[in-house]
């Protein structure tokens, strides 16, 4: 890698710090080729990226960013995880490492809070933007749903009411 590959990928990756919204940090040293390409792709589907880094140079992309607290972490084999989503990186992340004990998450940021492994693991167990989203959603459309039988009803017994009746004098 020259000089000018190396700058690049520092703006990359400063580019990357100032704008993801989490940064999670892990090692990853005994994984193969096959179970890193199947972490990014997890990682991809939900929304999340993964990168292995060399520590010098993102040490240098983290200076000047909101997330140089993690500096201290970039030591040995490491890769970052990161999403715009708050819970998609770890919540990826971790259930990796639950079935892979090679990678071992470090730590990371979310915004300018600092987490250690185990608040990664709690972050990761909330859910996700998306699963939010829904839930919002179905609340809000419960109530309408609840309306609408509501009002059916009086109708539906003003009906058979008068089916009764009708059946009644017909015999």
């Amino acid at each position: 890698m020259d000089r000018a590959q190396k700058q690049e990928l520092v703006k990359d990756l400063n580019g990357v710090f100032g704008s993801a919204e989490v940064v999670v940090v892990a090692h990853y040293s005994g994984l193969s080729v096959a179970d890193m390409t199947d972490l990014r792709v997890k990682m991809r589907e939900t929304g999340a990226s993964f990168k292995v880094t060399k520590n010098r140079l993102t040490k240098l992309a983290l200076k000047g960013t909101d997330k140089e607290p993690l500096s201290d972490l970039f030591e040995g084999p490491t890769a970052i995880g990161f999403s715009d989503d708050p819970v998609a990186a770890p919540k990826a992340l971790v259930n990796f490492a639950k079935g892979n004990e090679n990678l071992v998450i470090l730590g990371g940021m979310m915004g300018e809070l600092v987490l250690d492994e185990a608040a990664v693991k709690g972050l990761a167990s909330l859910p996700s933007l998306d699963e939010l989203r829904a839930r919002i959603a179905a609340m809000l459309n419960t109530p309408a749903t609840r309306i609408a039988s509501v009002l059916q009803a009086p109708a539906g017994q003003v009906a058979r009411v008068l089916g009764a009746y009708g059946a009644k004098d017909a015999a």
